[in-house]
């Protein structure tokens, strides 16, 4: 892709820079991440736990477990994988915002991992007590944002370049996500070729990991073939609805 590439075609954005793996020779790199071996039924079993008594106590009783099995692989792979996407590692914490929920929870029941190219848009991994979930896309920051996405949705060139990137993704397995309202956005026709993409106020894509794959160390090459398979999505939103500056 280019600054003239036809994604960024009638939004006013201007393009967005290529990735390092897609212009530095790193796409067919090989990725190596010392000890690790995949995720196991120890990182799965203690979610399940902890789905069932989310709490202090049992947090400090298998908090070496969450550590070892959980939080280390997690962060080993994304600091491996962050050069290759030219990206920066953020490894969540496991701690929920209760603030201004009824759910006083203080764990969450899953570990999310982003590596983020811009602020909001690039590439997860979630595991948790059903196994491993990976997959990109962005959570829009701000009003300013959505209106750019769905403008870049409207328009028929930026627009049908998604569907298409979308069509593949869905084709290989992947489930498209993202908040979304549920009646038709203010200004838009009843008949817009796009309408259920207009509805959405940002989009992922995720699918869920075979626990074979998983749980060997070769899920290493899995996940940065997930990845790359999801980088024409993530590069489509650098172009056409990126952070506001």
């Amino acid at each position: 892709m280019t600054p003239g590439d036809p994604l960024s075609a009638g939004t006013g954005v201007r393009g967005a820079p290529r990735s390092a793996w897609q212009h530095d020779g790193m796409a067919g790199r090989r990725v190596e991440v010392p000890g690790f071996t995949g995720f196991g039924d120890d990182a799965f079993v203690f979610y399940e736990g902890l789905t069932a008594d989310n709490s202090k106590t049992y947090w400090t009783a298998h908090k070496d477990v969450y550590d070892t099995a959980v939080r280390g692989p997690v962060t080993a792979l994304l600091d491996a994988l962050a050069p290759v996407f030219d990206a920066t590692p953020v490894v969540f914490r496991p701690y929920r915002d209760v603030r201004f929920s009824a759910d006083k929870s203080p764990y969450k029941t899953a570990q999310g991992a982003f590596l983020e190219v811009e602020p909001g848009v690039g590439y997860w991994i979630s595991v948790g007590a059903d196994g491993v979930t990976v997959g990109g896309g962005f959570h829009a920051h701000d009003r300013a944002q959505i209106s750019r996405f769905r403008a870049a949705v409207d328009d028929d060139t930026s627009g049908r370049a998604l569907v298409g990137v979308l069509e593949k993704l869905t084709k290989a397995g992947y489930e498209i996500g993202g908040q979304a309202v549920r009646t038709r956005p203010r200004g838009v026709p009843a008949d817009h070729p796009r309408l259920d993409l207009m509805r959405h106020e940002y989009v992922t894509v995720g699918r869920h990991v075979d626990d074979e794959q998983a749980g060997s160390a070769g899920f290493v090459e899995v996940l940065t073939a997930d990845w790359r398979r999801v980088a024409p999505l993530v590069e489509w939103v650098r172009r056409n609805a990126p952070p506001t500056p």
